[in-house]
């Protein structure tokens, strides 16, 4: 690698370094202690310094230093790990600089021009892979020592590195932690002692901030069952987000199959750089503070004053800008934050240039005035050219989209459901209605004062407002406003029509669901008690499991959405679903609902921290994971009152989460001390279902045809009621100093864990159902399903259009969950394999995948992966045999004719030709979404499959010439290398030669031939036999003899190819003592897993 030209003082390095070349001007030196000798004491101080010192040129064991004749100063130029790199770098300048040098008359002169020369070289490498990097040349030499230390393949992209102490045991070992996009690796060496670590982030358990007696601030990984210290970092909060944000990209990107379109900065696992993930964590938390659309990213950020109408002086805060959005949020992010779309900004004004301020003109005649802003100049810009972008796309809809939605307007309703159900009477003056218009003059107080609509402040007032009770009027306009709802809909207008229009008709697994869970959403409300209620839900849920096929429909969604349809529009509920599932509620609505089990946890650590006299009774607080699930996933809908709930999705659209969350809380303080005397878990859940029975909303002005709270608490005057309003006003106030932030880094800290011990679940499923089939033991097969999930993992790491990505499916099964291309399955085939074949390696793994790849899908399942093996490593001989006969056949062993007319393609093009899945796979429209299910293809499937019955030897087909000639070379593949080689050898060329006259004998007897036929084909035997017995046996000559007698056998018979049976073949195989021993010899597949797990990263090839 060439250096940037460094100065050194040779006479410091006469001990470390020993000259190998030199010339007039420069001079190769190896590092003392590598290559011949070791260097004994000095190599392991060497050594010891090589890991201490930043430096390549210090480190690495060659380099090549520039000096001129009359001059005492050398010049690092170029580095190497090994002696052929080094070599090729002195070469280099043979060639190109030494017959240029000699026309310059000044040593200052070639000293410069080596160096521009060098600088060139560097500058060229540099253009593509470190122009991204803050530092390109430091960048350079961590990559050189990185490739060195950890021999990771090439494709590996280093994102950055640390010097750092790693604790093992009760010593520290001071060394470099490096962060690549899929390991965190450690090195350190010290008087000899190597420690060198490598773990791949999605083996990662926890990973998390600690601190101790002897470690006053730490990093703690735990892998494997093992915990990983990492200390004296001197920016340990970066170290730590950095980890944090690589580890959450790999979960995604290898669990939940995500390939980050919208996210440039991700797309690409080879292109992933510090400065990229340090953006995109801003961008990430300026959106979710905001609550804007996934698309939106962090451009600008300006710090200044902005004077706030209501409190009449000015706040100071931060100036946010993104592709359509200015927010601002003052300092302390409670007192108050704005969100202005650029499509509501008509005019940026400067009043002067020396107050450093701009005044952003809103539609509705609202003014911003920000001041003191340092770059005001750049930010008025910045807004000027956003809107002039923003306000086209997102004002002016297409004629055919337009047209769309004139045309559905009908199909859709245009009204909330109470609205249409319950429409309020504005005569009635009972106490309550009286209550309910006080919080709508309340409300209306609040929007003169703050303002109404998308740019209206949000302030501490505002969360009072929201505490207290929501009007019902007012209920479907603030949700879209708090979940930012709103903008989706006013920069998509008629999207939501043509969904319904596409879904419309469409039958999928999602539809069924969805029409089989109908009329249980809020059954007894009057609603969903008719047409226009179920329809308009049907509406919503199809249109969004079109949308999103990744979610499609899950249990849950159609309460919540039950709910939502009664305070908003139809289009109006649509985005509230749309803003909940993909920004507030994340991963909540799939197959494992790992969001919910993440805030779980969450909740758990909440409680140990807040409730510390429950936690001393119920030391196991997995109950309340149990128990709080349909919290969580329904937002208390399914457990409280219709009135009452509506009360906290209020809450939950403010605040996100942390409502839930502070309510949870509530509602086990409430309850301490029944809880506390609890006996068992079903006292505990009676307790809470009796307490969330009780409460009322005493402020709800709908009809008593509506509350459930007075239905379900007739008969129950005995519990005292507990009013909505009350629980919540005490949870903020007992838990309102729970924080956002805290909330989000206890998400990713618990993350790890709750999908990690769902694959720990699912590893424990798949190996009980394959164990029934296999004769490997637990033990064998937790490791081989280590092995196989890593190789899955392998042919994903470098690429995100490997064929176990594009064609995954998380409908399927979790047998299914993980699955192999050829290219994978042979790279671990190899490694696994009983027998060192010596040639057709590729072959012969290719015939086994065809073979054991029943689908004909192109991927390899766990199981079709273990049985396989089993029969090659714990069978009979004739289970074996029958395996390496059924590769010779078809799918396994298929002849393609060529246009050349040779009966083989080369290898790639018979793998070519046999590996691609269609795009329109059957998985893969299962996976959509949208298109329709042949139930009875399933059906059809499986009672197959339970039909199925035990293939027996008569079964088989026979095996022709071509086929019979390729399982002969197989077999001496096979012995190759093996003690008992030579006797091996002599018997497949004896059973071969046997099984030729036996063809040619059954020939005859069933054609008439002339008797000196017969004694010429009886007296050529003998002469066979003898020639098999002469002279040493090879793999070349047997394939000669073979290849002789087929001729000898069909030279009559040329028109009739001969074949045979597998009971023949089998027959004349049990005759041979030593090929029967080799095969029912024992074999251990433990030496082979023990040997696979060191190699299998680095044998790797990125495919």
């Amino acid at each position: 690698m060439w250096l940037k030209p460094d100065e050194i003082l040779l006479k410091n390095a006469f001990k470390l370094w020993v000259t190998e070349k030199d010339n007039e001007y420069f001079v190769l030196q190896r590092r003392r202690g590598y290559g011949e000798g070791g260097g004994g004491l000095t190599g392991l101080l060497v050594g010891t310094l090589d890991t201490v010192l930043d430096s390549t040129s210090k480190v690495a064991p060659y380099r090549i230093l520039h000096h001129t004749p009359d001059s005492q100063v050398y010049w690092s130029v170029a580095c190497g790990v090994t002696r052929e790199e080094i070599f090729q770098h002195w070469e280099w300048l043979q060639q190109n600089i030494m017959r240029t040098l000699s026309v310059f008359d000044s040593s200052e002169d070639i000293t410069s021009f080596v160096q521009g020369k060098i600088r060139g070289l560097i500058a060229e490498e540099g253009k593509t892979s470190l122009v991204l990097e803050d530092d390109p040349e430091k960048f350079r030499e961590a990559l050189l020592r990185f490739e060195k230390w950890f021999e990771i393949p090439t494709e590996e992209k280093l994102v950055t590195y640390y010097s750092c102490s790693y604790w093992k045991g009760k010593v520290p070992c001071q060394g470099w932690l490096y962060l690549s996009t899929n390991f965190l690796c450690f090195y350190s060496y010290f008087l000899g002692a190597e420690v060198k670590l490598v773990i791949s982030w999605e083996e990662i358990w926890r990973l998390e901030k600690t601190s101790n007696v002897i470690l006053t601030e730490s990093i703690h990984v735990l892998a494997h069952g093992e915990d990983h210290y990492f200390s004296m970092l001197l920016h340990l909060n970066e170290t730590f987000s950095i980890m944090e944000q690589l580890a959450d990209y790999s979960i995604k990107r290898l669990f939940d199959k995500e390939a980050f379109e919208r996210e440039p900065a991700l797309s690409d696992p080879l292109q992933i750089t510090k400065r990229g993930l340090e953006a995109h964590a801003k961008s990430q938390q300026f959106r979710t503070f905001f609550r804007l659309p996934k698309e939106e990213n962090l451009l600008e950020v300006h710090e200044g004053f902005l004077w706030v109408p209501f409190s009449h002086f000015n706040t100071l805060g931060k100036i946010c800008l993104s592709e359509n959005y200015l927010c601002f949020a003052s300092q302390d992010g409670s007192q108050c934050h704005i969100i202005i779309p650029m499509r509501e900004v008509v005019n940026v004004e400067k009043p002067d240039s020396g107050s450093r301020a701009l005044t952003v003109f809103v539609r509705g005649k609202k003014a911003l005035r920000f001041s003191e802003v340092r770059d005001f100049q750049r930010l008025a810009n910045t807004i000027r050219s956003r809107c002039g972008i923003s306000a086209s796309p997102q004002h002016s809809a297409s004629p055919e989209v337009t047209r769309s939605h004139k045309d559905s307007s009908k199909a859709v309703s245009t009204e909330a459901l109470m609205t249409v159900f319950h429409p309020q009477d504005v005569e009635n003056l009972d106490p309550k209605m009286l209550k309910e218009k006080m919080k709508e003059q309340s409300w209306d107080i609040h929007f003169s004062e703050y303002g109404r609509g998308t740019s209206m402040f949000f302030t501490r007032k505002t969360r009072d407002l929201i505490v207290r009770g929501v009007p019902e009027s007012l209920r479907g306009e603030l949700w879209m406003l708090f979940s930012g709802a709103v903008n989706d809909m006013a920069t998509h207008p008629g999207y939501y029509t043509e969904l319904v229009e596409l879904s419309l008709g469409t039958s999928t697994l999602a539809t069924d669901e969805i029409e089989r869970d109908l009329h249980r959403s809020l059954p007894e409300h009057p609603a969903f008690q008719s047409d226009t209620g179920i329809s308009a839900l049907r509406r919503v849920l199809t249109a969004y499991a079109y949308r999103n096929p990744k979610i499609g429909y899950c249990q849950a969604m159609n309460i919540l959405t039950s709910v939502l349809l009664l305070y908003a529009k139809e289009e109006e509920a649509f985005w509230l679903l749309v803003a909940v599932c993909e920004r507030m509620l994340p991963d909540y609505f799939n197959r494992r609902i790992i969001g919910a089990l993440v805030d779980q946890a969450v909740f758990e650590d909440l409680i140990r921290e807040n409730l510390p006299q429950l936690v001393e009774h119920m030391t196991d607080l997995s109950f309340f994971s149990s128990v709080s699930l349909s919290w969580f996933l329904t937002l208390f809908i399914s457990v409280l009152p219709i009135e009452s709930a509506v009360n906290v999705v209020d809450c939950f659209f403010f605040d996100g989460i942390k409502s839930i969350l502070q309510l949870g809380l509530a509602v086990l303080d409430y309850n301490m001390d029944a809880l506390i005397s609890c006996s068992d878990d079903a006292e505990a859940v009676t307790i809470l279902n009796k307490f969330f029975d009780s409460v009322t909303n005493r402020d709800s002005p709908l009809p008593p045809t509506v509350q459930q709270a007075l239905v379900s608490n007739n008969g129950k005057a005995s519990h005292v009621g507990v009013d909505i309003s009350e629980l919540i006003r005490e949870a903020y106030e007992k838990y309102g100093s729970i924080r956002s932030e805290e909330v989000e880094s206890s998400r990713k800290r618990n993350k790890l864990y709750v999908i990690q011990t769902l694959e720990d679940t699912t590893k424990q499923n798949v190996i009980r159902v394959v164990s029934q089939d296999v004769r490997f033991n637990i033990t064998q097969l937790d490791e081989l399903y280590n092995l196989f999930k890593r190789q899955h993992f392998l042919s994903c790491y470098w690429t995100m259009k490997s064929p176990a990505l594009l064609h995954h499916d998380p409908s399927l099964a979790y047998l299914e969950q993980y699955q192999l291309g050829f290219q994978q399955f042979s790279e671990l085939f190899s490694l696994l394999e009983p027998w060192a074949f010596c040639t057709y390696k590729s072959n012969l793994s290719l015939w086994v995948f065809r073979l054991i790849d029943e689908n004909q899908d192109g991927l390899i399942n766990f199981k079709e992966f273990c049985c396989a093996l089993d029969t090659l490593y714990s069978s009979s001989f004739t289970n074996k045999l029958k395996f390496l006969f059924k590769l010779h056949l078809p799918p396994g062993y298929c002849v393609f004719l060529a246009f050349t007319g040779s009966p083989l393609h080369s290898e790639k093009q018979r793998i070519l030709h046999y590996v691609p899945v269609p795009e329109d796979s059957s998985h893969l429209t299962r996976l959509s979404g949208r298109g329709r299910i042949d139930l009875q293809a399933y059906l059809k499937q499986w009672q197959n499959e339970i039909l199925k019955k035990e293939e027996t030897i008569k079964d088989l087909p026979r095996i022709n010439q071509t086929q019979f000639i390729q399982f002969s070379k197989t077999l001496y593949n096979i012995f190759h290398g093996a003690p008992e080689e030579e006797s091996l050898y002599r018997a497949v060329a004896h059973v071969t030669s046997l099984l030729l006259r036996m063809e040619e004998v059954g020939r005859r007897l069933q054609e008439p031939s002339s008797p000196s036929e017969s004694e010429k084909a009886a007296g050529t035997s003998p002469a066979e036999d003898s020639s098999t017995e002469q002279g040493p046996v090879t793999p070349e000559s047997c394939d000669t003899s073979s290849s002789h007698n087929s001729q000898d056998a069909g030279s009559e018979l040329s028109d009739t190819e001969w074949s045979f049976s597998f009971e023949q073949v089998l027959a004349s195989l049990l005759n041979e003592p030593t090929i029967v021993d080799f095969f029912d010899r024992p074999l251990n597949i433990q030496t082979k897993l023990g040997l696979a797990r060191v190699a299998q990263l680095k044998g790797l090839k990125c495919s």
